[in-house]
């Protein structure tokens, strides 16, 4: 932001100097303070770099959660953004030298003619740079950076024009405004105020752009420091597209879709987290989602099976040396998954993750298979204890937090580095927090878990249900949407008061379960504060973490309510 303010300043310097030695602008002495830079008065100055800072705030509150790489197009890039792109500058050239042209012939038109030949070339050059990237955003990641300060200025100019704060001269004056009734905003005013901000969303959007290759291609640029040179930055921009990896890219496009769709809180927590961190973060993410989806989205209970022999199978390849591997992985993913998943094995980052995790994790899911074995009679289950619901939650998310810190350990090295004792200590400590999220995951969804078909799934540990006097089989059906099968004695409504007992009594149990969840995340959350700041590594932990915590605090609140309004 202060770059691009830098630039932007400089840039309009001499071209605003030269309308006000001109005559085409002045400011009456009494409404300024005296002090002039190249005759442009510092107030004037003063306002393009807080015009620069207030569009730029504006554009990165509302595009915070884009994720650029999977904006970079490059051999992608479709036939009609290339038409557009053509078209665009074409239509910029034109402007330039029609209006260069008419600059030359004083007259009524000298004004918007010098704002046009000051603002097309830059326009020119952001548009030629990464047209496809912007047209790629949805609008109100573009549009509104560009609509809400071009709105506010245009009534402040209003205001300041009727003052008498600064005065256009009348002979440059095409005499048409923009307001009704001559509130004195005149139409060449509105069109500078408009371009002014599209320079600026655009500028930014092209260092977004080129942040993002950095940040995509290791391959092609192996070191990125958290704030890039210029240098590099021009190696960025001075890379031909052509060379951009298409998997990689394409890959990219995959993950942002499916968590988007299945993983909406991390994908939005994961706005927090910067450059590098962030790409392998998703990508990290994207192959848990995509493990969990091919076995309980497998069709049948031997399908999973395999599933899950195939990845454990991907592990051992991943995790062998090249040349001791006894197939290509490539090859293996190709003719093993499905090829809407198959990105998601290509870009798992291995070379910072350790394998026992993912192992660990894939325990978990085998865990989840056990509720769906045939003439499932919910005795097999291996949730009988809480020490064994413990594990269950250590495996399927604490090793996702294991996994998520290796990767801010291996980022953050180089610059926030975090010596072996304390690196142990925090893993400990996010084991634990992960095993919070999935207290609370696991009593929000007690319900929808129990109605899952084939294998209805109740986690609450098997002693719980004893304690409380509960049948596993009568949790399920209460749970179930079309209870009629539920029965007591000749009672077979749904809203008997043996159901309305049961559900009393799950609700006991998602309290406790809760209360427990909510122990271990007091217990692990100061460890936050202890993680790097480097790549966003600290608040985008502390934003993943209280969003998702945030769920069991409103169940909370919710069941308070509700006992609250029984009473």
């Amino acid at each position: 932001m202060i770059f691009l303010t830098v630039i932007a300043v400089t840039y309009t310097i001499p071209w605003d100097s030269y309308l006000i030695r001109t005559g085409i602008w002045s400011y009456p002495p009494n409404v300024i303070a005296g002090y002039t830079l190249c005759d442009i008065p510092l107030e004037e100055i003063f306002f393009f770099a807080i015009q620069t800072y207030n569009t730029s705030l504006i554009y990165l509150l509302l595009g915070k959660v884009i994720f650029h790489p999977a904006h970079i197009q490059g051999s992608l890039e479709s036939g009609t953004a290339k038409s557009i792109g053509r078209f665009g500058q074409s239509a910029l050239l034109a402007i330039f030298f029609l209006s260069l042209q008419a600059a030359k012939v004083e007259g009524r038109g000298t004004y918007l003619a010098l704002i046009l030949v000051w603002a097309s070339p830059v326009l020119f050059f952001i548009w030629t740079l990464c047209y496809s990237h912007i047209l790629s955003l949805r609008w109100p990641n573009t549009l509104l950076p560009i609509a809400f300060p071009t709105g506010y200025l245009w009534i402040v100019d209003t205001l300041a024009l009727r003052r008498g704060t600064w005065i256009i001269e009348d002979s440059t004056k095409l005499g048409i405004y923009l307001w009704p009734g001559g509130l004195y905003v005149f139409f060449r005013e509105a069109v500078f105020f408009f371009l002014t901000n599209l320079i600026i969303v655009c500028g930014l959007i092209c260092t977004d752009h080129y942040m993002a290759v950095l940040a995509t291609f290791p391959s092609l640029f192996p070191s990125l420091p958290p704030y890039p040179s210029p240098r590099l930055l021009f190696d960025a921009l001075t890379t031909s597209e052509n060379e951009y990896p298409k998997d990689r890219l394409l890959g990219m496009k995959d993950a942002v879709n499916r968590l988007r769709g299945k993983s909406r809180s991390f994908w939005v927590a994961s706005s927090a987290f910067d450059g590098r961190l962030r790409v392998d973060l998703l990508m990290l993410y994207s192959f848990c989602r995509v493990a969990d989806d091919l076995i309980d989205e497998a069709p049948s209970y031997p399908a999973a099976v395999e599933a899950l022999r195939s990845l454990r199978h991907f592990l051992d390849l991943a995790y062998t040396p090249v040349a001791k591997r006894p197939e290509d992985i490539s090859s293996y993913v190709r003719r093993t998954f499905p090829a809407e998943y198959q990105s998601a094995f290509f870009l798992l980052p291995t070379e910072y993750l350790p394998r026992e995790p993912l192992d660990e994790l894939l325990e978990g899911f085998g865990t989840d298979l056990t509720f769906s074995k045939p003439r499932n009679d919910y005795a097999n289950v291996e949730i009988k204890t809480e020490a064994d619901l413990n594990l269950y939650a250590r495996r399927v998310a604490g090793t996702v937090a294991e996994l998520c810190l290796h990767l801010v350990f291996n980022h953050c090295q180089e610059t926030d580095g975090v010596p072996e004792d304390i690196q142990q200590q925090l893993i400990a400590k996010g084991i634990e927090m992960g095993v919070a999220l999935q207290y609370v995951n696991i009593a929000r969804d007690i319900e929808v878990d129990a109605r899952m078909r084939p294998g209805a799934r109740v986690y609450l540990p098997r002693t719980w249900l004893d304690e409380s006097a509960i049948d596993v089989k009568d949790l399920v059906r209460s749970c179930d949407y079309d209870s009629l099968s539920w029965s007591v004695g000749s009672n077979d409504s749904p809203l008997s008061p043996s159901k309305r007992e049961v559900e009393a009594k799950i609700e006991t149990l998602r309290g406790r379960l809760l209360k427990l969840g909510m122990s271990h995340f007091h217990a692990s959350r100061p460890a936050i504060e202890e993680i790097p700041q480097t790549w966003g590594a600290r608040r985008g932990m502390r934003v993943a973490v209280e969003s998702y915590i945030e769920i069991g605090r409103a169940i909370a609140r919710e069941m308070e309510t509700g006992k609250e309004r029984a009473e």
